[in-house]
């Protein structure tokens, strides 16, 4: 169904309004969404290397912008890096549950967005996790009804969704509205634009039957919806200097950290040679990342998601670092955070060494 063939008198159907997860300049979370185990992870090898933990937990998200971790696990890659320690995971739907259950030892490293990890590090004061790598850049859209939304000009008025109060779209979409000149309030979402806090999984419902004009979403909701009629208003990326910026780090507890530095080297170097495999086989590389979504939910995406979803997304070791500190100001200037203190949060050091070790470049902080 397109959005210019809306059903005229839909059934009445509340959209599943976001929790909110952060208090607003309190920079507290909370538990959103559902997680759920993954409980098919591969058995550790018999053969490899005793690390200092028999196994290690890594939480992530089942959207294409955590590429790295679906394709990696699909593979066996991080498996293969960690020989005798075996590799767990858990799914989660958003960040704030993802950095509780980093802080209570449920998970041990974590795949998610750069602002709840902001978010975790500021609420801790800076005490209980590292940003220790980069994942994705990119696969961040405004899509829109075109029947209603020709042009950026006509969003005043409009019902914009993003996935959450205070995530890393959320933010980027307050961000933007006031580059505009558009007055809007952070905590209800309401001004000259309504910005609605969906989940992702509703949105497309939510377009379908009218009750979006639009959403400003990560990779493969914006194609889905596009699949569902939705133009693509802006690509997110046309917004930063050489088109990148962090939607995706890894984070890691720091008491894990400091008790087993080999796990998460290893962790890393699973990493990296994910993402070089991913790159050398961008077509092989996303039907493994559906292979992982379909045994996820049971259902892959269609080709008409898949393959613009995954062609939106560049997978990195670079943590970006200074796009963190611009996206940390966004989140200043739209009344969702004081001025974070974020001296401190990398450590790259496991990092760099496993890029040195494959000759590859370092990356850097930015002074963080």
């Amino acid at each position: 169904m397109t959005a210019d063939r809306l059903p005229r008198n839909p059934r009445s159907r509340t959209v599943a309004a976001a929790v909110v997860c952060l208090t607003l300049l309190g920079l507290s979370a909370c538990g959103y969404g559902s997680q759920k185990a993954d409980t098919a992870a591969p058995a550790a090898s018999a053969g490899g290397k005793k690390l200092s933990a028999s196994s290690v937990t890594i939480g992530y998200f089942a959207n294409i912008t955590h590429a790295t971790p679906l394709v990696g696990l699909q593979r066996g890659l991080f498996q293969k890096a960690l020989g005798g320690t075996q590799i767990k995971s858990q799914v989660f739907n958003a960040g704030p549950s993802e950095i509780e259950a980093l802080n209570a030892g449920a998970i041990d490293i974590g795949w998610i967005g750069p602002s709840p990890a902001i978010n975790g590090y500021v609420k801790s004061h800076g005490q209980d996790l590292k940003i220790i790598a980069g994942s994705a850049s990119g696969g961040v859209s405004l899509v829109v009804n075109p029947n209603k939304v020709k042009s950026l000009d006509d969003l005043k008025g409009k019902r914009i969704a993003t996935p959450q109060l205070g995530n890393t779209q959320d933010v980027a979409l307050l961000n933007y509205l006031a580059s505009k000149g558009f007055k809007e309030d952070p905590t209800t979402g309401k001004g000259d634009v309504t910005v609605e806090r969906i989940d992702n999984k509703t949105t497309p419902i939510a377009f379908q039957q009218g009750q979006i004009d639009g959403a400003w979403v990560p990779e493969p909701t914006a194609s889905q919806l596009v699949t569902e009629g939705a133009k693509k208003l802006l690509d997110e990326k046309t917004l930063w200097n050489n088109g990148q910026f962090v939607i995706t780090n890894v984070v890691v507890s720091q008491k894990f950290l400091t008790e087993h530095p080999d796990v998460v080297e290893a962790v890393l170097r699973g990493s990296v040679d994910t993402n070089a495999w991913i790159k050398a086989n961008p077509a092989q590389a996303a039907q493994a990342a559906n292979a992982q979504l379909q045994r996820l939910s049971g259902k892959p995406l269609p080709a008409a998601v898949l393959d613009p979803a995954f062609r939106n997304v560049e997978v990195t070791n670079d943590p970006l670092a200074s796009t963190l500190r611009e996206e940390a100001a966004h989140a200043v200037q739209a009344g969702l955070l004081k001025s974070p203190d974020l001296n401190g949060i990398y450590d790259l050091r496991l990092l760099n060494k496993v890029l040195r070790a494959e000759g590859r470049p370092s990356v850097s902080d930015a002074g963080l």
